[in-house]
């Protein structure tokens, strides 16, 4: 079977050339044979009449990208099945035009070995055909007493190593974490927060923490660690990857970082560059994640940080949550949100504002994902046909009841919303079509 996507705009940051009738020229047809791009041409040059073998799809003019990665997602399997499992995360990435994503390793039990590792990828492929690649952890357990065995995570297929939901507190078993992944060339992605500064906090450090009685959490208490992990990437020459970022002063700091040539990259998610510490003002606790929501000057320096660079990546943190944890007092509520199926009319809005161009969002969601863990990406003739098909003007309405995820603890139900993936194909297959919602 080969598929013909029709008039399309095709936009690929990593392979310009290829967009040479996208943005200012004409729109493109794409044809895919045998899971694999055969052939990229302008509008009614590839003349392939339909057929038994020949699936045509009309684009419209609606943009066509290289599938959009999350290099940042938490599915519950194994051990929390009730909140995600590994099928309905990835059809929740499928419905967000997502062909690929890193899973973080605080399943239960934690990925911290290579059987875990294979486990996710077993029951990966046996799910509706989004690739998922898992990040391992750096510690046994997520304890921060003993290195995980990095080598036997590699093999089995991790592709970084993070103890993202906790941060690797102890400066000594990091920066051998960071020299062992060096050797083994794998990404270490850094949650950086000092436990012992944002202990016993529940919101954003400030005037509306005050009023409403609750803890905060200071910008400190990310700050003070990405500039630990800053000197010890600049010590090891290890990858260093910062996730989640929240602040002005972590903005600053990785900036600073890069001007110095240190192999540091760094992401947010939408939730950062969208709303403020005010979404909590109600005790909302679909508003609760860790980092927390920060106040305007910060959401604007993280708006400068994508803009100019300092942040390479836009990945959502996907945290499925249920009511169990959720439905509770604030300040007991489990930290984070879903994000799979919202991220990408979000980061849209970047575009609208003008914080980024098209092309700048799609590097940011697929093209800079896969190089930093060094996977392929792109719109080449004869690379693997991972592709998302994006209408920018589509209106919708946020209706968490309808999401493709387990989970509904989103701040962003009832949102209004421009622009939506309607065809996500992995590989050459469809794994979500708008049109069928499926």
């Amino acid at each position: 079977m080969r598929t013909l996507i029709r008039g399309a705009r095709v936009i690929d940051p990593g392979c310009p050339n290829v967009t040479k009738g996208g943005p200012m020229g004409g729109l493109l047809d794409v044809l895919i044979q045998d899971g694999r791009i055969a052939d990229i041409q302008p509008e009614g040059v590839l003349n392939i009449p339909s057929g038994n073998d020949v699936w045509i799809y009309e684009a419209d003019g609606h943009i066509l990208t290289p599938g959009l990665i999350d290099m940042h997602v938490h599915f519950r399997e194994p051990g929390q099945e009730y909140k995600e499992t590994i099928a309905t995360g990835c059809r929740a990435a499928a419905a967000g035009g997502f062909t690929a994503v890193c899973t973080m390793p605080n399943t239960c039990p934690v990925n911290d070995n290579g059987q875990i590792t294979r486990f996710i990828l077993s029951q990966a492929a046996e799910a509706c055909g989004v690739r998922v690649y898992p990040a391992g952890a750096i510690s046994k357990s997520l304890e921060g007493k003993s290195l995980s065995e990095f080598g036997e995570l590699k093999d089995a297929g991790a592709v970084a190593v993070t103890d993202d939901g906790k941060p690797v507190m102890n400066s000594l078993m990091m920066r051998r974490a960071m020299e062992y992944a060096y050797g083994l060339g794998l990404t270490v992605i850094s949650h950086c927060e000092d436990m012992q500064l944002a202990h016993g906090g529940a919101m954003n450090e400030g005037t509306i923490a005050t009023r409403m009685g609750l803890p905060g959490i200071p910008n400190a208490a990310e700050t003070v660690m990405v500039l630990r992990d800053i000197a010890l990437c600049e010590l090891t020459g290890a990858r260093l990857h910062i996730a989640h970022v929240s602040t002005l002063e972590s903005v600053r700091a990785i900036r600073e970082a890069k001007r110095n040539g240190i192999p540091v990259t760094a992401e947010t998610a939408p939730h950062y560059f969208t709303l403020t510490d005010d979404a909590v003002r109600d005790y909302s606790t679909h508003a609760k994640m860790n980092p927390p929501l920060r106040t305007q000057k910060d959401v604007d320096a993280v708006c400068e940080g994508l803009r100019d660079g300092t942040l390479d990546v836009i990945a959502t943190d996907h945290a499925p949550h249920s009511p169990v944890e959720k439905d509770v007092e604030f300040d007991q509520a489990a930290n984070g949100i879903v994000g799979l199926e919202t991220s990408l009319a979000l980061g849209l809005q970047l575009v609208e504002s003008g914080v980024l161009s098209l092309a700048g969002l799609i590097e940011k969601m697929s093209t800079q994902p896969a190089r930093i863990l060094g996977l392929s990406s792109g719109l080449k003739i004869g690379a693997a046909a991972d592709i998302t098909v994006i209408d920018p003007d589509r209106i919708w309405t946020v209706d968490a009841g309808r999401f493709k995820s387990i989970s509904r603890n989103t701040p962003f139900d009832g949102w209004a919303l421009k622009g939506k993936a309607v065809l996500t194909i992995v590989n050459g297959t469809v794994v979500f079509d708008e049109r069928l919602n499926t």
